[in-house]
């Protein structure tokens, strides 16, 4: 903003006598209420000339520079100066500023006209502005010649708003803004000051209190628990076209979809985030995910919320590095053939007075009726999706990560809790909807809006819906309705909660049990194809007392792996797509942490028990692998043709057989044993026309920790009729396994 003055050779001049400002203006240009601090400072004609206007807090003297003349101003007190220039029109000028400890030379920020356009301005006030992100908060420009950051601000109720930072020594007298009429804008391009530079703004509520804010735009943010936002501009090149150029190619709920959940503070603690680019992308490729979801990567202030409490919705966390460093990662994991989602937090914000809470001295993100603001469950505020300026600022907000970020797809956190006015509230704490429904309306609308417009823009994009109740056409288009009378909430896939509580409450039982939860496995085919489904082992179900995926299983040790091995090969199976949470992949004991991640030394070669470890950590990969190359294990998910059920009845040997078809039919035939005991010449049905079948996974196996009781030759079907199929097969049943067999290739298999 400003610049040591050096030798000076100008001719100085006193300014003309200029009338001061009433006693009204100048209280509230000293208090930062005036609403156009333009109108006042800066230069303005009037009948002799030039009136010229400057607020300068510790000044002890001003000039006004115009070609080589220096005109001084008069000191009025509060470090306002004002004068007279014998001139026609409203030249460039310069500012020559004398401070106690230094002479500087400075723009005038009130010489300049607005930097916001009428169009962005109209699009704003109608909700409409699809790239939000590209006209509010701080960007570096060039402005009628001179380059500076335009600070833009949303704040409807505010009485006046002042930008401040290190450029103004945290004093904000010196630097308000403007209202931009019926907008609730508030804007101020700043010379000189370019990227890296701290903000904050300076809020003044309808009552006369201010408060501190981070920019709700801000695209960069100090390290937590700091709190001023940071200018950013971006010098990422990104090499990914070839990745963005084909993902779209097949949509997701018909592409293989496997997903490694990351908390990306804790899956290795201490990296950065081009640090992870250097191991995190290899990790994945190896093991075969076709994508790694990463936990909320928004600025949040409270590490142990897992960054569920969002404050910065438009930066990545400064805790693992830069924006461009966050870019760096995704870049690196699309070259390396990996699709990147990313947690998405748009159902609530915390309660922190520096971040939006009553932003402007209202509710303004929040909804205005505390029984429709307050969280009941986590404490913290609910958007108000009825007012087009929050849900344009969600919907940009999503699309600003897909498109600045290149993110392949968003999870929505909970959905649910957006979608019901009653979700965790008792009678009396909740009002219904104009229609005297339990549904919130506008968070309806908003989840059509943000996936419609998110399909729209953005090519090959999924968005996946952490829906955990029976809400008709998630994964429905928002044009076609459904029976309810409502439109598709437009998601691409949802997660599949009832899945998740149904087989992890079956495997939870010993095996001797099982047999009275046996329809907690088969319940899923009743609904299987209403929606688009991920099967989640997630982050939520390894924390808060619920154990870790192989400690929840029953037995010892050696029962515990195989169970945990046996269910993977069943989820993978499954029609839906799959997401595991780090750690479960090589069957960590110990429940998830985000203070030490992933207990990585169960598999130093150093430790006992590592190869127990390690053998898990292959078959994920072994499973991955298959999937991968297997179109009937991902094809017809959501199509009835590509599931038929074997048996789903033998309750009293714990046993579930099923196969997957590809569009062209080519069969995978999965069989579950979750009894430990060996079941020989287990007879099953299968249809004729595969001549014989070969074992292509098998959970036992000793590469992963298994007994190796398998079936090395291919198995031939016999002219027996079983289960509804003219021919069947006679299979060696591992104890605690799943099996996986395939159309054999072996010459004469026929004969």
């Amino acid at each position: 903003m400003v610049a040591e003055l050096a030798a000076d050779t100008l001719t100085y001049r006193d300014a003309r006598a200029v009338p001061d400002v009433d006693s009204t203006t100048r209280t509230r240009l000293l208090s930062g209420t005036h609403h156009d601090p333009h109108a006042v400072l800066g230069a303005h004609p009037d009948p002799d000339g030039l009136t010229v206007r400057c607020l300068r807090p510790r000044a002890q003297a001003l000039a006004v520079v115009v070609g080589d003349t220096a005109w001084r101003l008069a000191d009025r007190g509060d470090g306002l100066f004002t004068g007279g220039l014998p001139l026609v029109s409203v030249p460039p000028y310069r500012l020559h500023t004398t401070y106690p400890d230094a002479r500087v030379e400075e723009e005038d920020p009130y010489r300049f006209l607005p930097t916001l356009g009428e169009l962005d301005l109209h699009l704003i006030g109608e909700g409409r502005h699809e790239e939000l992100w590209t006209v509010l908060g701080a960007h570096v420009i060039a402005h009628e010649g001179v380059r500076g950051t335009r600070f833009t601000v949303w704040a409807p109720h505010a009485l006046g708003v002042r930008v401040l930072g290190d450029f103004t020594g945290w004093d904000g007298t010196s630097t308000p803004m403007r209202s931009l009429g019926s907008t609730g804008i508030w804007e101020l391009f700043v010379p000189g000051i370019g990227e890296g530079e701290l903000y904050k703004f300076e809020v003044f509520a309808p009552d006369g209190s201010s408060s501190l804010r981070a920019d709700p735009m801000a695209r960069r943010t100090e390290k937590p628990s700091a709190t001023a936002s940071i200018v950013h501009v971006s010098h990422h090149a990104w090499g990914d076209a070839e990745w963005l150029a084909r993902r779209g190619d097949r949509p997701a709920h018909r592409a293989p979809f496997s997903v490694y959940e990351v908390h990306l503070a804790s899956w290795r603690p201490g990296l950065t985030y081009r640090q992870l680019a250097e191991q995190l992308p290899a990790y994945i490729a190896d093991l075969g995910f076709t994508h790694v979801e990463f936990l909320p990567v928004a600025e949040h202030p409270f590490g142990g919320s897992w960054g569920y409490q969002v404050t910065g919705f438009y930066a990545p966390t400064a805790r693992l590095g830069t924006p461009d460093d966050f870019k760096h990662l995704i870049d690196t994991l699309h070259q390396a053939g990996i699709g990147v989602l990313m947690d998405w937090v748009p159902a609530h914000f915390p309660r922190d007075d520096w971040a939006l809470a009553e932003f402007d001295g209202k509710p303004l993100y929040e909804h205005e009726d505390p029984l429709r603001s307050a969280h009941p469950d986590w404490g913290t505020l609910e958007f108000d999706y009825g007012r087009k300026e929050v849900r344009n600022f969600l919907v940009a907000n999503a699309l600003y990560w897909c498109e600045e970020f290149h993110i392949d797809g968003l999870r929505v956190d909970a959905v649910a809790s957006m979608l019901y006015l009653d979700y965790s509230r008792e009678e009396g704490q909740w009002t219904p909807n104009q229609h005297g429904g339990r549904e919130n309306l506008d968070a309806v609308d908003f989840l059509q809006e943000m996936n419609a417009t998110l399909y729209r823009r953005v090519p090959g994009v999924v968005t996946i819906a952490e829906e955990s109740t029976a809400w008709d056409g998630v994964t429905r288009a928002t044009h076609h309705t459904g029976p309810t009378g409502f439109g598709g909430l437009g998601f691409g896939l949802k997660w599949n909660m009832g899945w998740m509580h149904d087989t992890l409450d079956y495997v939870s039982h010993e095996p001797v049990h099982r047999k009275y939860h046996h329809h907690e496995m088969t319940f899923s085919m009743v609904y299987a194809y209403s929606e688009n489904y991920v099967l989640p082992i997630s982050h939520d179900e390894v924390v808060h007392g619920k154990r870790s995926l192989v400690s929840k299983m029953p037995g010892d040790w050696w029962q515990q792996r195989a169970t945990h091995r046996a269910y993977l090969a069943y989820m993978w199976a499954h029609p839906g797509k799959q997401l595991l949470f780090m750690g479960q992949e090589f069957a960590q004991g110990a429940e998830w942490s985000e203070a030490h991640g992933p207990d990585w030394w169960l598999l130093d070669p150093a430790y006992s028990a590592a190869p127990d470890h390690r053998g898990i950590r292959d078959l994920t990969r072994d499973l991955n692998t298959v999937y991968r190359d297997t179109p009937a294990l991902w094809e017809q998910d959501t199509d009835p043709a590509g599931f038929t059920w074997i048996i789903g009845d033998a309750v009293e040997d714990n046993v579930f057989a099923f196969l997957r078809h590809a569009t062209d039919d080519t069969p995978l035939l999965a069989v579950a044993n979750f009894s430990p005991v060996v079941r020989h010449d287990y007879r099953l049905g299968v249809p004729p026309t595969i001549p014989a079948w070969h074992e292509t996974l098998n959970t036992d196996h000793t590469r992963y920790g298994g007994s190796d009781i398998t079936n090395r030759d291919p198995v031939k079907p016999e002219d027996t009729p079983s289960h509804g199929h003219p021919t069947s097969i006679r299979l060696t049943l591992p104890p605690l396994a799943t099996v996986w067999l395939t159309p054999a290739q072996t010459e004469g298999a026929g004969e």
